[in-house]
């Protein structure tokens, strides 16, 4: 665990991927591999509450995503389902407050009944806000946020967008962590982690344990986040969050 003392980042995203190839080297399905991904983000909650986190934001599903094999979709959809009914009255007793983020349209009236009671009956926790991006894309979020400030007849403006993202109601990433040892960031906040720290782990989703989380952590505390300023304006006044604008 770590000591409280020391410096952890406000919010961190996550690509969770490698599900399937985790799967795959096992000779097993590939829902197999989701299964056990599954299991891995109970662990990664678990040791962001330990850490004292505030945010946890994770990749759950892409828009790109529909594109696979019919089975697996299915697959998918199925285990959310179950996974709701299984860990959200443990989140619930833990604290935590769960907000899915994503286009809700395409999904069927089942997932997305069990997806608003979640967040009902999390909706007065406090102690880690952990988000799930759910037919989820940055390029949507972009264009709904767009959408959005455009029908107000506000300007368009970067406040203006920022107030109408989908993360609008949480600070931007701090640390942005990809699992499977790709090297990009595959359509995932596009607009909250244009300031986030990256870390790429070699570790598929399913192998992503506490140790692994605190190696990105450690990865974090050597990063001096200058936000366009000097080195010599920001040394000495450690880390920070970006700020949401008021």
């Amino acid at each position: 665990m770590a000591t409280p003392s020391l410096i952890v980042p406000h919010h961190v995203a996550i690509v969770m991927d490698g599900n399937g190839r985790w799967a795959t080297k096992r000779f097993l399905p590939r829902i197999a591999g989701h299964k056990q991904g599954v299991d891995s983000l109970s662990r990664c909650v678990r040791a962001c509450l330990e850490r004292g986190i505030a945010v946890l934001t994770v990749f759950a599903f892409s828009s790109e995503n529909w594109n696979r094999p019919f089975e697996e979709v299915s697959g998918l959809m199925e285990l959310l389902v179950l996974s709701l009914s299984r860990e959200v009255p443990n989140l619930n007793a833990s604290g935590v407050r769960l907000h899915f983020v994503g286009d809700r349209q395409r999904l069927s009236e089942k997932v997305q009944a069990g997806l608003a009671q979640a967040e009902h009956l999390t909706s007065g926790n406090h102690r880690l806000i952990f988000n799930v991006c759910f037919n989820y894309g940055g390029r949507w979020d972009i264009a709904q946020a767009a959408k959005k400030v455009a029908s107000s007849g506000e300007p368009i403006t970067e406040l203006a967008l920022d107030r109408a993202m989908a993360l609008a109601h949480v600070p931007d990433p701090d640390l942005l962590i990809r699992t499977g040892g790709e090297l990009r960031i595959s359509n995932f906040l596009l607009w909250q982690a244009a300031y986030s720290e990256l870390h790429f782990s070699d570790k598929l989703w399913p192998e992503f344990d506490e140790a692994a989380l605190d190696e990105a952590i450690a990865v974090f505390r050597t990063r001096e986040r200058r936000f366009g300023q000097t080195s010599a304006q920001v040394s000495g006044h450690g880390q920070k969050t970006t700020p949401k604008a008021a």
